[in-house]
């Protein structure tokens, strides 16, 4: 059995930067480029020495480190009223987890070997929770006991809670779901509806009146309810060994968040999730016993994959307290190494920092020469690190997230090279916008490597595990022989990657070919030192009146980094030859903008004068100005600028159900949304030229 260590592969002593994926000779084929691998290490699978194969043999190696390290953490809730949570995380080790995962796994298999439990095509097991420590330890039960876990969003808004949760149970046939508490009383009014769901295990400690009391509502359902611990018990007295998974075992069903229509159930095997760990493992730099932040849903499978590569080294994953507004006091007392962050987050890190620096005077004039001094040092040489600035201005930012942080990553969408840039410099450390991936690459597919000057703006070259390729897009003027770089529609194969969607053949067909290549979607440029630089969407892209193909995500990620932007909705009509825009502005600077439009003082918190500020034609002059500008700074083109923009206080949100539970928009019902806005900014006729 190889050693732990032998899993980490280190960065060689230079890196090519200039050859970071090179072409494999004679793959190149007319409407598509060469075939692309990695530049350092070419292409592995599950095949290559010391690869991890299956998700059971990943914590077994996090065991085998040491049981008694600490593993998962959390702040206990100390008072309910007001809700008050410990000053400090307690945390449960790798051999109590192991305990805990045998005696929970024992329970759920000897409950389907009996049939009490009554699988599909598989042993589906529900999940419903927030990130906690329970939630891994499911899922590590499932993992080692040869079960398919089914991870529902625990923020579904609570319109599409019924709808949605209904589909994601039924379409998998879940038979039993472990939920919290707060979870409980929405499965049992809609289990008239749920056929396959036999049995309800809450994962919270309940008063035994309550116990009882939603007891007897399981039975008038025919339902059987029981308490984690109780399952606990039960597995802890018929104990059964762990069941060896294979790589072709599968291991989740991963639930798509459906933008523009229903899910998608991505199966993935046990070698999907734990190759895609092993290739992030590639030239991974973080100290021993090493901190993970989570916050981000586990639901989605960018967090678990950044969660299973903490376990694989044996780290520690601190769970956050639930809110959002007590994030940053967690990550204080937690003072993680690793922060995966989304850029949703990661631009209100930056926004916020750019306002506080900007003030008049010496305060201001000193963040203007140490951001200048390190931009100017990252750019000619990649360091981040500088010993007089980091001292003077940016540990304060650095402190922010507990000042130990060693490597931050985004995903789920683009961000950015300017707030990269600025990331890199405030927190001195690794910043890679990756890796870029998607839920039928296990969230694995690019990464940008630390130190190459250049990067930002960029996801950096295929992964270890991956190969790429680029498809014609002729549509939008895309080609494999476009000049200076090849052009078109990324393509992905890997071990890590999908075959099927659970279910749906039609949208599997649409997905991946014969050749097992996985269309994304996104439209990429391979550059000179063989960096993928994402452009534009194929998905999610309309036709303006006189022809034009406008990819509106694309067009709404470059909109967000302006300070300005809290949320933004761009909107295209085939009928019309120009975009128009809903857009939430951060309060904070909408009121520095109306008390110099208006000449009166406007507080932040005036929810009246805020609302009043944005009806104002003044203040919506001022702020399309500033986008247009953000637009041309970004180089887009006339008729992707938006034209005429409407200013709210009614943010996009999971409840409302104009956001995923990913926090992408949902087109067709933010348009609903805003509606006559959106058409009363067309019926005004075609804007002059700005």
């Amino acid at each position: 059995m190889p050693l732990v260590a032998d899993r980490i592969v280190p960065w060689p002593q230079v890196k090519p930067y200039d050859k970071q994926s090179v072409p494999v000779p004679g793959t190149k084929r007319p409407g598509q480029s060469a075939h692309y691998r990695n530049g350092i290490w070419g292409l592995i699978d599950e095949h290559t020495p010391n690869s991890l194969v299956s998700l059971d043999q990943l914590f077994n190696d996090g065991l085998r480190i040491g049981k008694d390290r600490e593993f998962l953490g959390y702040r206990p809730v100390i008072s309910t009223n007001p809700l008050k949570f410990a000053p400090a995380y307690t945390w449960l080790t790798y051999g109590e987890v192991d305990l805990r995962r045998r005696y929970l796994g024992s329970a759920i298999h000897t409950l389907f070997q009996k049939g009490d439990l009554v699988g599909g095509e598989y042993d589906t097991v529900g999940i419903w929770s927030p990130n906690r420590p329970e939630w891994q330890i499911i899922d590590i039960a499932l993992q080692s006991y040869n079960k398919v876990g089914v991870s529902l969003y625990d923020t579904l808004g609570k319109d599409s809670v019924g709808t949605r949760t209904n589909f994601f149970i039924n379409h998998a046939h879940l038979s039993i779901i472990f939920a919290t508490s707060e979870h409980i009383s929405t499965l049992l009014k809609l289990a008239p509806k749920l056929s396959t769901v036999k049995m309800i295990v809450c994962i919270d400690k309940l008063p035994s009146e309550a116990a009882n009391l939603i007891r007897e509502w399981s039975e008038a359902h025919n339902l059987k309810f029981k308490e984690f611990s109780e399952l606990e018990a039960e597995g802890k007295a018929n104990l059964l060994q762990p069941i060896p998974a294979t790589p072709n075992t599968v291991a989740s069903i991963c639930y798509t968040s459906g933008t523009t229509n229903k899910p998608k159930g991505v199966v993935l095997l046990h070698k999907n999730l734990a190759i895609a760990t092993q290739s992030n493992l590639y030239g991974l730099e973080l100290p021993d016993h090493a901190i993970l932040l989570s916050y981000l849903p586990l639901a989605h499978i960018y967090e678990r994959v950044c969660e299973l590569c903490t376990i694989a080294v044996g780290g520690r994953i601190g769970y956050f307290t639930g809110d959002p507004l007590r994030l940053l006091e967690d990550a204080q007392i937690l003072k993680p190494n690793f922060f995966p962050s989304v850029p949703r987050v990661l631009n209100r890190v930056y926004q916020a920092a750019m306002v506080g620096g900007s003030v008049p005077g010496l305060k201001g004039t000193i963040f203007k020469k140490a951001l200048q001094a390190k931009l100017e040092r990252l750019h000619a040489t990649g360091e981040s690190k500088h010993a007089f600035w980091d001292r003077v201005v940016f540990r304060k930012v650095q402190a922010v997230l507990g000042g130990q942080v060693q490597l931050v990553t985004s995903g789920s969408a683009p961000i950015s090279s300017e707030v990269m840039d600025f990331l890199k410099i405030a927190f001195s450390c690794e910043v890679a916008e990756g890796t870029y991936g998607m839920t039928e690459n296990a969230a694995t597919c690019c990464k940008s490597w630390p130190n190459d000057p250049t990067a930002s703006g960029t996801v950096g070259p295929p992964h270890p595990v991956n190969e790429i390729k680029l498809l014609d897009v002729p549509a939008m003027g895309y080609t494999s022989d476009d000049k200076p770089n090849p052009r078109g529609e990324l393509c992905v194969r890997g071990a890590n990657c999908f075959s099927t969607y659970y279910k749906d053949e039609n949208n599997t067909r649409e997905s991946v070919d014969e050749e097992g290549w996985v269309h994304t979607g996104d439209v990429a440029e391979i550059d000179q030192r063989g960096r993928v630089k994402i452009i534009d969407r194929v998905k999610n892209i309309m036709k303006l009146a006189q022809g034009e193909y406008v990819a509106l995500e694309k067009i709404e990620n470059i909109y967000s980094s302006n300070p300005i932007v809290s949320q933004i909705y761009v909107h295209g009509d085939g009928l019309q030859s120009y975009l128009v825009a809903v857009l939430i502005p951060d309060p904070i600077l909408l009121s520095k903008i109306a008390s110099t439009l208006q000449d009166k003082k406007v507080s932040p918190g005036d929810a009246a004068a805020l609302a009043a500020a944005c009806k104002d034609a003044r203040v919506c002059s001022h702020i399309l100005s500033t986008l247009t500008k953000e637009a041309q700074r970004n180089g887009l083109k006339g008729f992707e600028t938006v034209k005429r923009v409407h200013l709210s206080l009614d943010p996009f949100t999971v409840e409302n159900r104009t956001l995923t539970p990913t926090m992408k928009i949902r087109r067709k019902d933010a348009y609903n949304k805003f509606k006559v806005e959106l058409d009363g900014l067309y019926s005004l006729g075609e804007p002059s030229k700005l």
